[in-house]
């Protein structure tokens, strides 16, 4: 459901792409009416996402107020996800995965190293370090979207890590309808089975085609 689109009152932008390697964190800017695709290198990867209003620093992309906003903790084709305002920020149209996570927080580096992945630099540090280079001072760091990441709840609530099924070449790609830095992070995420650090891509353009 790429069809959120009103004409923006400025002139067309040249595609861009940016490579994120395995365990590192890379930021872009995206301008509202542009298209934001995010695609898996490898297999079983997953991407941490965060966005963030470089004119407002109050302004960031809320996983909290994304479930309330749509009454669910799944994130599918058509959800608008929205700031901690409740204003939308992007709609999900294309989706070759269908599985992604809403509930679990970003990693540290001391989470890791107590829980078997010493030497894993933490989702945590490595996406603050890139909101310092980009200049941007949020009151806090978010929780992110984890995207391509396969975790369920039981019929007791207990969050169930099950086994990643995205593939080299999956992809979303989302309408953004809102001027947002988003953040993108390829670190170990520590949740079994969703564990394994790859690289991502990330690109940008006026229209899905141009990707």
């Amino acid at each position: 459901m790429l069809l959120l689109k009103e004409t923006p009152a400025r002139s067309p932008l040249q595609p861009s792409r940016i490579a994120v390697p395995a365990g590192e964190s890379r930021a872009i800017d995206v301008k509202a009416g542009q298209i934001l695709r995010i695609e898996a290198k490898e297999a079983g990867v997953t991407a941490m996402l965060f966005a963030f209003d470089r004119a407002n620093p109050d302004i960031f992309m809320s996983v909290h107020h994304t479930r309330v906003f749509s009454n669910s903790y799944v994130l599918q084709a058509g959800m608008r996800i929205v700031s901690n305002q409740r204003r939308a920020l992007m709609v999900l149209g294309k989706d070759s995965v269908g599985m992604h996570d809403l509930l679990m927080p970003a990693s540290t580096t001391a989470w890791l190293a107590a829980n078997g992945y010493a030497g894993r630099t933490g989702c945590v540090e490595s996406v603050s370090a890139v909101i310092r280079e980009q200049g941007l001072n949020p009151p806090k760091l978010p929780d992110p979207i984890n995207l391509f990441m396969h975790v369920d709840l039981d019929q007791k609530g207990r969050i169930i890590p099950l086994p990643n099924r995205s593939r080299a070449g999956d992809f979303i790609a989302c309408r953004v309808v809102a001027d947002m830095v988003f953040v993108v992070s390829a670190c170990c995420s520590g949740v079994p089975g969703n564990d394994k650090p790859g690289a991502l891509e990330v690109a940008v353009a006026e229209e899905l085609n141009a990707l």
